[in-house]
């Protein structure tokens, strides 16, 4: 822990390098996640004649624009890094260092993030002109845990793609694993379609899944349709996940490093 905790500035100012020098390739990743722009369109033009449910026009473009910047910050691509050096055997050179592959990849994702920011900071700008700060949360203990809420929903993100990229020890392919799991999140996230507007069996059944807590519960929060008492009990049930899933992580790559050959191609 010590040397990982020591070698931290080193992997982020690498990440960070390598974040710039691949910014091309950065930013076809940040525009791959526009897909609530296009919900955004698609449903304030429904709710030009008449609210959906408590959602007018302006609420809508609060939830998407909000669900945008969350998407932004806690998105996480290791699941493609972990099946690709598995299975060509190059993930060899990583398990020579003396830290955890999962800190390493880790530290890459989160040095990414000033180019995040850089990107996220402008659409929240336009959300607070766009709707003005009625539709944004006051409750400044609400701000307060929101970063809280973001953080674990990255982590969840993370480490959920963690232990599926892990099961490339075992399976040809993780990556058609992982499209199952994205499907579920677009269903069960809000990201496609915010889940108050759900039949009521299939909102109850989204609360007990970890796809709510990595992307509508932050947004839920922070434009204000959560009571400080829900949002701090629902804070509770995430970080449930985000621990769960780490031992999960850790649990499933000591299980699969004793199966990993570097055999490569």
């Amino acid at each position: 822990m010590l040397r990982s905790l020591r070698a931290l500035p080193t992997l982020l100012r690498v990440g960070l390098a390598e974040a710039v020098a691949y910014r091309a390739e950065f930013l076809v990743w940040l525009l791959s996640t526009n897909m609530p722009l296009v919900m955004l369109a698609l449903w304030t033009a429904v709710a030009r004649d008449a609210p959906v449910g408590r959602f007018g026009q302006k609420d809508f473009v609060a939830y998407f624009l909000a669900a945008l910047v969350v998407r932004l910050m806690t998105g996480a691509w290791v699941i493609w890094e972990v099946n690709y050096e598995i299975r060509q055997g190059t993930l060899a050179f990583r398990l020579l260092r003396p830290i955890h592959p999962l800190v390493v990849y880790a530290c890459e994702n989160i040095a990414a993030m000033p180019l995040r920011f850089a990107l996220s900071l402008p659409i929240a700008l336009v959300l607070l002109f766009t709707v003005g700060g009625s539709r944004v949360t006051h409750d400044p203990v609400l701000l307060a845990i929101f970063p809280l809420a973001v953080v674990g929903a990255w982590l969840i993100t993370f480490l959920a793609m963690s232990v599926v990229g892990a099961l490339a020890f075992y399976v040809e392919s993780a990556g058609s694993i992982f499209e199952i799991w994205l499907g579920l999140f677009g269903v069960f996230s809000g990201y496609l379609v915010p889940l108050e507007l759900f039949p009521p069996w299939m909102t109850a059944l989204a609360r007990v899944l970890p796809f709510r807590y990595m992307l509508a519960f932050p947004v839920e929060m922070v434009i204000g349709m959560q009571t400080r008492a829900r949002a701090l009990s629902e804070l509770a049930v995430q970080w449930v996940f985000v621990a769960v899933l780490a031992g999960a992580a850790a649990g499933v790559w000591r299980l699969g490093l004793r199966r990993f050959a570097a055999y490569g191609g």
